[in-house]
């Protein structure tokens, strides 16, 4: 049995879309932000010590960091499925998408939210944040032109990983300036397993 330790609004819910994909058997644990601060609670410091989500237990171990959950179940459990072979040419593209995610693309977002909630003139990290928000997004959007899906034509792990990234675009109104990812964001949206996890996600959130 895999235990999800999940926070509300968190990078977790496309773990939960993991696990359904996978039809893994596994429980929730969740927590729930503080409504002052928006930071985790400190009970999941306990669970692992940068006190984050998502994390599983799984195994008799601990495993954080949304891109090594996801690569190592499936590695380990997806048999062929949610990720190229890995001698075919799409495997190294798929991994650079996979990572991509929580490396390239979040940090600017996150420093672009950081900003906007100060409320402060910052004498650089305002418009740093801005011009590679857009390098980014305008680099995804003009890699999904054609596709239906990051790698091979078929939904991985990569795309799973991704879907963080596209719903806080979708929330904010900006997707549509970009138009392939916001087709992109409906062809995520569609699979049984997405759907599911939002429902999931929503009955945890207590907010």
């Amino acid at each position: 049995m895999i235990t999800l330790h999940h926070l509300n609004k968190s990078r977790s819910k496309r773990v939960i879309w993991l696990l359904e994909e996978l039809g893994l058997d596994y429980q929730i644990k969740a927590y729930q932000r503080d409504s002052q601060t928006f930071l985790a609670p400190p009970e999941l410091k306990a669970i692992h010590p940068l006190g984050k989500s998502p994390v599983i237990e799984y195994k008799q171990q601990v495993i954080a960091e949304s891109g090594a959950i996801t690569e190592y179940l499936i590695d380990t459990h997806a048999a062929g499925q949610l990720a190229p072979e890995k001698d075919s040419s799409d495997y190294v593209e798929y991994l650079q998408w996979l990572h991509f995610a929580e490396s390239s693309a979040i940090l600017p977002l996150l420093l672009r939210m950081f900003v906007a909630k100060d409320g402060c003139q910052t004498n650089f990290l305002e418009g740093y944040a801005a011009v590679e928000t857009e390098k980014i997004l305008s680099y995804v959007n003009q890699a999904l032109v054609g596709k239906r899906y990051l790698v091979a034509d078929k939904l991985t792990g990569a795309d799973i990983m991704m879907s963080f990234i596209v719903e806080l675009l979708v929330a904010s109104g900006e997707a549509e300036k970009y138009p392939h990812i916001a087709t992109y964001a409906k062809q995520l949206a569609q699979h049984t397993s997405s759907i599911k996890a939002s429902e999931i996600e929503l009955k945890y959130d207590n907010s």
